[in-house]
């Protein structure tokens, strides 16, 4: 259903479970991130009333998300922290960047293809914490919060293609899926959501 190329290295779980606390901060800071994205898209693309509509609902439930999260760490007596360099972020970026033809739509397009595989990929590594975790109450936790990424991700893709009208969406977002999924071959070994 992702269209993940490549799933996430087996070893990840371990690191995750014996580092839950990172993975926590890290999720935390995720969840910000994906609720500032969600306005920033607001704030660049008003002409879009279904955007605003759906990019409104998507930053509320983030940050609903990112309470939740502080509250697991508040139960199990941990603090937030403080934010870590997203490199797996920062390499999708590059990567997109180097597709910005300066247009309005590519802008659009760049935003909606990066904010879905961000997602996608979220939501393959929830899969595996709800699945792989001994914590019975992180088991469900990160089964509930699967299904929102998934919602997510298929809101992103579904703009991309409705409001683009000369770039080919399908084959720039089999491209990114490509690059992400030979990206993954360097990732899955630290405690990170998507590191």
């Amino acid at each position: 259903m992702l269209g993940l190329k490549l799933e996430t290295d087996p070893r990840w779980i371990d690191v995750a479970s014996e580092n839950i606390e990172q993975i926590l901060i890290d999720h935390a800071f995720c969840e910000q991130k994906a609720a500032s994205n969600a306005i920033s898209i607001i704030v660049q693309f008003p002409q879009y009333t279904d955007l605003v509509k759906d990019m409104t609902a998507i930053c509320i439930e983030e940050m609903e998300h990112f309470g939740m999260v502080h509250e697991k760490l508040i139960e199990r007596g941990l603090k937030l922290g403080f934010e870590r360099k997203d490199h797996y972020v920062n390499d999708i970026l590059k990567f997109l960047k180097k597709n910005i033809s300066g247009t309005k739509e590519c802008q659009f397009v760049n935003q909606m293809l990066f904010a879905a595989i961000i997602e996608a990929r979220s939501c393959e590594r929830f899969k595996i914490l709800s699945e792989k975790l001994t914590d019975k109450d992180l088991k469900i936790f990160y089964r509930n919060l699967m299904e929102s990424e998934a919602r997510h991700y298929t809101t992103f893709l579904k703009y991309a293609r409705k409001y683009a009208t000369t770039i080919d969406v399908e084959k720039r977002w089999q491209d990114l899926l490509s690059f992400e999924g030979n990206l993954m071959r360097s990732y899955g070994t630290n405690e990170t959501i998507h590191g």
